[in-house]
């Protein structure tokens, strides 16, 4: 059951991203490595500002939708209510979230898909190299150490 729900949760983890860009990946451009937004914005292809406010837009629903979920698999789906077998869930979730983020949406998606082609922006890379990745993804993971406490936290208010 474990492995649906993982499951379940990198896909709605999909949707979310695949609904904040729409029809157009510079709807995104607040996800691309910071080197390339400023080229974008140096070639007049897209306003700080309006990617800001669309980043601002995006991340609070984001990140609640994502909260809200896995505190309703843990606690309700999974009916736990002891801080370490949440916290212990919860990093679970958040980990896997984590290196599919990376993996999969960044280095399969990101990386093979045209849609996330800007126009204008023909050769200049934009997809991470695996050592950028791999950082980001172990800076991450240590945070998401402290993140599970607080889901855990979290569902065993509840």
């Amino acid at each position: 059951m474990l492995v649906i729900q993982l499951i379940l949760f990198c896909l709605l983890f999909t949707l979310l991203v695949k609904w904040g860009v729409r029809d157009n990946a510079l709807n995104g451009l607040f996800f691309y490595p910071k080197p390339y937004q400023e080229l974008a914005y140096e070639r007049g292809i897209a306003d700080r500002e309006i990617i800001n406010n669309k980043r601002k837009r995006f991340m609070l629903p984001f990140v609640l939708i994502m909260l809200i979920a896995l505190v309703l698999i843990i606690g309700l789906w999974n009916k736990v209510h002891d801080f370490q077998h949440a916290y212990l869930q919860a990093l679970l979730f958040l980990e896997v979230m984590n290196w599919y983020d990376g993996i999969i949406i960044d280095k399969v998606w990101v990386g093979y898909s045209s849609f996330w082609k800007i126009p204008g922006m023909e050769g200049v890379p934009y997809v991470q190299t695996w050592k950028q990745m791999l950082r980001k993804r172990i800076i991450l993971t240590l945070i998401w150490v402290i993140g599970a406490a607080i889901v855990a936290g979290i569902i065993t208010l509840f």
